[in-house]
């Protein structure tokens, strides 16, 4: 007992220094009043305090993660943020206007639209510029706001600093542009072209050649996987919740395509496997060119390619007076006047000013062939890629051709072709079907279309055969097809709400299931059309369908790993393709008979460069929009079809 009595002084004091370490602590007072003895309050911040020091740390943070964003991540949080909020206010904005109450209303909706649409991919730039000119190649099927948009909608950007230049030589290839240990012995510090993801230099090599360097803004590499989520997302919400419209299935598809198109090397070695096609083609190997590429100067985010001088597809004046042939003068409806024409359709990549000298002299004489030698060997070149050599240039807007005389034989045209960063390749398989789908929509069988169409989940033959060849195609089915001349008919006129809906109802018709329709198609289609649009563009010289057709039906019986028997089976398909085809050469006989009918009556009335009209081309345009308006309830613009 007694040692546990002494124990109570430490147990005392222990409890003492609890109590004195959480005692609450002592008041202080503020005044003598408090001082007296009145029990004064705890004072505590305002709520005005309070908030102003979260609102204080809130903008810090947003200032931080700003600066970052800007400075380090290339600004790609922001122009998501401008993407959501854009489309957020499309689907908004269609959701409470798109209804049968405010139909007259719906052609200002669809202004609305398409200016937000233009100033997102504007004020974004980088990869939005690369999917607007791709929307914008398929924009017949637009809103006619929207095809205007989309056909102004160039590739053009400000140029980067040298020295941003030169941190990427050092950073890619170890060493400066240029100086006594350069990669060049020249190096000219300012571009000669810029666009949205690169821009092009003029150089000359240790060994005397002048080249071409295409150099990668540093920013499109940070940007682009939150371009392309940002895409994913868009492509989500308009399939979900703005227009109920089957466009998902593509994102993967094009995704894909678009981040090979950012990787220098394999641009470099598309370009070295089209060469070797051509080589191995006896055809073409004289009439077209790729510039010779530079492996050893080249990496993913710059490429060196031989320097080329010659005439832009796309200066019209330069191609006529190259060729010795006097440039038309059109009427009102000018292709180089009107906002779709193939020319305005898309900007000329930064490689095109820099493999053309804007000082070329031209030849002494003309170049023979006129035109339509041109014209031919494009169509030509463009039907091999996809029928025999099944690797397809998906970008050959008239910016990528160029026209040089040829080195083998100067007194004939070349055309050299530029711009390899797009590139599809197309699967056997699919290749057969391709040929197989030629024949019938030329041969009007609509069983044989069928056929292919269903085995790509695709619904209403008619419209595929249609907008595949970009002219109208009836086929048959145990009775005679609809005349052409029935388009022109007066029919019920449809309210803007009714031929939206018409429009929704048979494109989800065309499009049956999408995960079984070949991805390829939509960049063969967008290939076809920017072909008939420099076709087009300079007075339809040629027949490109029946070229075309005659290059897809000979393409299988001219290979030779086919058995024999299936070869000659196929050169008698072939045979009687041609015989059907000749129907093909009567209409555009027709038309420029037509054509060459009012060429002389104006002549005859003295009006010399008076008005032309329209070739082949625009026949089968203006039929095109006639049929669009009367099968889906389109309002196609003029020349949308132009490609």
């Amino acid at each position: 007992m007694s040692s546990l009595f002494s124990r109570a002084p430490a147990s005392r004091q222990c409890r003492s220094y609890l109590l004195q370490q959480f005692r609450p602590p002592k008041r202080t007072y503020s005044s003598s009043r408090d001082a007296g003895g009145v029990p004064p309050t705890v004072q505590r911040p305002t709520r005005f305090s309070k908030y102003s020091r979260r609102l204080g740390y809130l903008a810090l943070g947003g200032g931080a993660l700003y600066a970052w964003d800007r400075y380090y991540n290339a600004s790609a949080i922001r122009r998501n943020l401008r993407t959501l909020q854009t489309c957020a206010m499309i689907t908004i904005d269609y959701k409470l206007n798109f209804t049968p109450g405010k139909s007259e209303q719906i052609p200002e909706l669809h202004e609305r639209v398409a200016e937000r649409m233009y100033n997102l991919l504007t004020s974004n730039g980088g990869l939005y510029i690369k999917i607007g000119q791709a929307i914008g190649a398929n924009a017949a099927m637009l809103p006619k706001p929207m095809q205007v948009k989309f056909a102004s909608l160039f590739d053009d950007a400000p140029q980067i600093p040298y020295s941003v230049v030169r941190d990427v030589f050092i950073k890619e290839l170890g060493r400066p542009p240029s100086g006594p240990d350069g990669v060049f012995e020249v190096f000219e510090e300012t571009a000669v072209a810029s666009a949205s993801i690169a821009q092009v230099h003029k150089a000359k090599t240790w060994d005397g050649e002048w080249v071409a360097v295409k150099v990668q803004k540093p920013d499109v590499g940070v940007q682009m996987e939150w371009d392309l989520g940002a895409y994913r997302a868009v492509m989500w919400m308009f399939e979900n919740w703005a227009f109920d419209l089957p466009v998902y299935f593509i994102v993967d598809f094009v995704s894909e395509h678009l981040r090979q198109e950012l990787d220098f090397i394999n641009e470099a070695n598309n370009a070295m496997q089209t060469a070797e096609f051509v080589r191995n083609e006896p055809s073409l190997r004289d009439r077209v060119h790729i510039p010779k590429v530079y492996p050893e100067y080249s990496t993913a985010k710059v490429m060196v390619a031989e320097w080329i001088e010659g005439v832009r597809l796309s200066d019209k004046a330069g191609i006529y007076k190259l060729m010795g042939e006097h440039e038309p003068h059109y009427n009102v409806n000018n292709l180089e006047l009107n906002p779709m024409s193939a020319t305005a359709m898309v900007a000329p990549s930064p490689q095109d000013a820099a493999l053309v000298s804007t000082g070329y002299a031209f030849p002494e004489k003309p170049l023979k062939g006129g035109v339509k030698a041109i014209m031919q060997t494009m169509v030509e070149l463009f039907s091999a890629q996809m029928f025999s050599w099944g690797w397809v240039h998906c970008d050959p807007h008239p910016g990528n051709i160029i026209v040089r005389p040829s080195p083998s034989n100067p007194t004939r045209p070349q055309l050299v072709l530029i711009d390899h960063g797009l590139y599809v390749r197309v699967p056997e398989d699919f290749k057969r079907q391709w040929v197989q789908l030629w024949r019938g929509m030329l041969a009007g069988d609509y069983k044989a279309v069928e056929e292919i169409t269903k085995q790509w989940g695709m619904g209403l033959p008619d419209l595929v055969a249609s907008f595949t060849l970009m002219k109208p195609t009836f086929l048959k089915r145990g009775r005679k097809p609809r005349p052409v001349d029935q388009l022109e008919r007066p029919r019920k006129q449809l309210s803007q709400y009714e031929m939206s809906v018409l429009m929704k109802r048979k494109l989800k018709e065309f499009l049956s299931d999408t995960d079984r329709m070949p991805k390829v198609l939509i960049f063969l289609i967008r290939n076809m059309r920017m072909v008939q649009g420099n076709n087009q563009s300079f007075g339809s010289p040629v027949n490109r369908i029946k070229i075309t057709g005659d290059w897809a039906s000979r393409s299988l019986f001219a290979r030779r790993d086919l058995p024999l028997g299936m070869r000659v089976r196929e050169w008698w398909h072939h045979v009687v393709f041609r015989m059907i085809m000749f129907s093909l050469d009567l209409a555009f006989w027709r038309s420029n008979f037509v054509r060459w009918v009012y060429e002389v009556r104006d002549w005859v009335l003295g009006k010399e460069g008076g008005v032309r009209k329209g070739g082949f081309e625009e026949d089968l345009e203006r039929q095109m929009r006639l049929m669009a308006k009367d099968t889906l309830g389109v309002e196609v613009g003029e020349q949308a079809f132009s490609g």
